[in-house]
């Protein structure tokens, strides 16, 4: 087997176009399919379409080089030896993750092979999916001895996907056959034996030459599970610290303080004990709901899971309620809004809990003035600008003569912004930061009335005398 493998990415989005611009990056010859022309039009022509750090240098270092772009899978896969499904795997109504995008790729490419080729899920999949993709391969005519399927799950988180791609924790194959397992571990080497983080171009990251990731072989539904519960798990952190900060709140104590007395418990960690107004993203709310799923079809009783969703579901609720009383009343007041991404770092707005927000203050009569650096676009396909709604350049007008500023995201450029040009502008100077974002004294000496996630509010004197006014 020479070094450089020939590797088909079926799906561009978040995981197919970071995957396959990655083992470009790895030395590896890569085809990228999407069935949608435009997308592979926009990709050919250097537009990476999604927000990403070091996404569009690799993309513009091998588009039509090393990684080319079409919408033919069976060209596609025709010399292919290792195809990696990364196709949408949608949340249906009840719950469960709508498999048809990998079933149809599976009959797909079932009707292209001639030679052994090794498919990979790498789409975020159910425990099983992996002999389901065999069984579709088989009812298709393809011999046994033709294909081995392993599951490859990834663990990137949305805005530093890349660094996570190519600095990961671990690296897990699951596999029932050597010879597939034979196959993967030679597309990772250049990771596992530190030969990537030798080049004097390879991209930043806390892996080195001396400290490779691991690469961990399980069985395939041993890794089909590892990726679903390890995003339940975080989920779980998140919802644990929220409703911690439910409780600090109640008893006027301090959430942060709380959370770094946990994170130093290295059986804890610091990391995901940020409170805030929830999680959301394409994977946290549809893996959690996806994972329950499963559960209950398999007869376990997994109730945990119910409740980290809820917890999830009343701190949106609970945020609202904080607007209203720092505001009274929420019909007719003027808002600034900053963030609408789910996340800072990210032009991701699905199953964003700022989008939710915003929905939810317009439903309540107020008018807003949003701004997000990288999400307003997409943004603006699900909540047209209108009467109660308008979008802006930055977050300095976003404050301008507005009843309150909300902190929405987590975006580093929040963090620092100019707080007495803020309490100039504002009519009122209150901010209600669902991040956390800045410390309670320092807003209140540049004269903020600041609410935040389980800590208790800073009341400027000033403030209420003008609102009393």
């Amino acid at each position: 087997m020479s070094d450089t493998i020939r590797i088909v990415v079926v799906g561009s989005g978040y995981v197919g176009l970071v995957a396959a611009v990655c083992f470009a990056e790895m030395g590896h010859n890569v085809v990228c399919v999407d069935n949608d022309q435009r997308k592979v039009d926009a990709l050919r022509g250097g537009d990476s379409l999604i927000h990403e750090d070091y996404l569009p240098e690799l993309l513009e270092r091998y588009r039509n080089a090393k990684v080319h772009f079409t919408s033919d899978l069976s060209e596609a896969t025709r010399d292919a030896e290792v195809i990696f499904i990364a196709v949408g795997t949608p949340q249906s109504g009840s719950g469960v993750a709508d498999l048809s995008y990998v079933e149809a790729v599976a009959s797909e490419i079932a009707r292209s092979l001639t030679t052994y080729t090794v498919i990979v899920e790498k789409s975020t999949v159910p425990v099983y999916t992996n002999e389901w993709i065999r069984r579709v391969m088989e009812r298709n005519g393809v011999a046994r001895n033709l294909f081995d399927v392993v599951s490859n799950p990834e663990f990137l988180r949305e805005g530093t996907a890349v660094a996570d791609f190519l600095h990961p924790d671990r690296i897990v194959v699951g596999t029932d056959s050597a010879r597939a397992a034979a196959v993967l571990s030679k597309i990772y080497e250049p990771l596992t034996n530190g030969s990537y983080y030798a080049q004097v171009d390879a991209i930043d990251g806390f892996r080195s030459a001396h400290e490779p990731p691991p690469l961990l072989l399980t069985s395939t539904k041993s890794a089909e599970i590892i990726k679903h519960a390890s995003n339940a798990f975080l989920a779980l952190k998140i919802s644990f610290i929220n409703a911690v900060s439910n409780l600090c709140e109640a008893a006027d104590a301090d959430v942060e303080q709380v959370a770094r007395g946990m994170g130093m418990d290295s059986r804890i960690g610091p990391r995901f004990l940020r409170p805030g107004i929830g999680y959301g993203g394409s994977c946290f709310p549809k893996d959690v709901a996806a994972f329950r799923c499963v559960a209950e079809q398999l007869g376990v009783d997994f109730a945990l899971l119910s409740e980290v969703e809820a917890i999830n579901a009343d701190q949106k609720r609970r945020f609202l309620s904080k607007v209203r009383s720092a505001l009274w009343t929420l019909r007719g007041k003027k808002l600034g809004v900053l963030g609408l991404a789910f996340k800072g770092g990210t032009d991701d707005i699905r199953e964003s809990p700022a989008i939710e927000l915003v929905q939810m203050l317009i439903a309540e009569g107020c008018s807003i003035k949003a701004f997000d650096p990288a999400a307003m676009a997409r943004a603006e396909q699900v909540l047209p600008p209108g009467p109660n709604l308008r979008y802006v350049s930055d977050a300095y007008a976003a404050s301008n003569d507005v009843d309150a500023l909300l902190i929405l995201t987590d975006w580093a450029e929040f963090s620092c912004l100019d707080l007495q040009r803020l309490n100039m502008l504002m009519r009122y100077p209150i901010v209600v930061d669902g991040r956390n974002l800045y410390d309670p004294d320092l807003m209140l000496e540049n004269g903020i009335t600041y609410f935040s996630v389980g800590r208790p509010a800073k009341h400027h004197v000033h403030e209420f005398a003008a609102v009393g006014a």
